[in-house]
């Protein structure tokens, strides 16, 4: 599974450089300059799938609140546009969300059980759906297979362990089909 931290918004400048939406909570460290990233480029019309290349940090700057990227091989604007859209990517299994018990990658959660406070079966977590209001966490029902979509919020997932699961304490209705 990949994570992705970081996709091309745009280029910048004449020398290639590019406007990176930042999806990480480690820039520094992701885009340090020589640094392998992988990219999976934008679908060409008519394609099935994208593409995947491997690029090097040349360099990356904050500017203005935004972070220019400049890739090995990449020296003008016209090459930096052909970019557009690119995610980079890394592998999930490469990154953990350390010690923090309150602090989760969404491939962290997905396959997790899912309990009541009282022990009963809910399902399992098949993703982590980001709203602008809150997270849900989307469960595979036990008993019948349908997808229940739960609030992620500490009133009612007060407990989540990478060992023993995701505990919920359901309002009325919550986990009715």
């Amino acid at each position: 599974m990949d994570l992705v931290i970081g996709r091309v918004a745009k280029a910048h400048g004449v020398r290639g450089e590019l406007v990176v939406d930042v999806r990480t909570d480690d820039p520094g460290k992701r885009f340090a300059p020589g640094t392998t990233v992988r990219g999976i480029l934008p679908r060409a019309k008519g394609a099935k799938r994208s593409g995947e290349k491997e690029f090097t940090i040349a360099a990356a700057r904050n500017h203005s609140g935004r972070l220019l990227v400049s890739l090995a091989g990449v020296g003008d604007r016209t090459a930096a546009d052909e970019l557009r859209g690119v995610l980079f990517v890394i592998d999930a299994a490469d990154v953990d969300s350390g010690d923090d018990p309150d602090e989760f990658y969404d491939h962290e959660l997905v396959g997790l059980p899912v309990r009541t406070v009282a022990g009963e079966a809910v399902g399992e977590v098949r993703d982590v759906i980001h709203l602008p209001s809150s997270d849900l966490l989307a469960v595979t029902a036990a008993d019948d297979g349908r997808e229940i979509l739960i609030p992620f919020v500490s009133e009612i997932v007060p407990t989540v362990s990478r060992s023993d699961g995701i505990f919920v304490d359901p309002p009325d209705g919550l986990l009715e089909g």
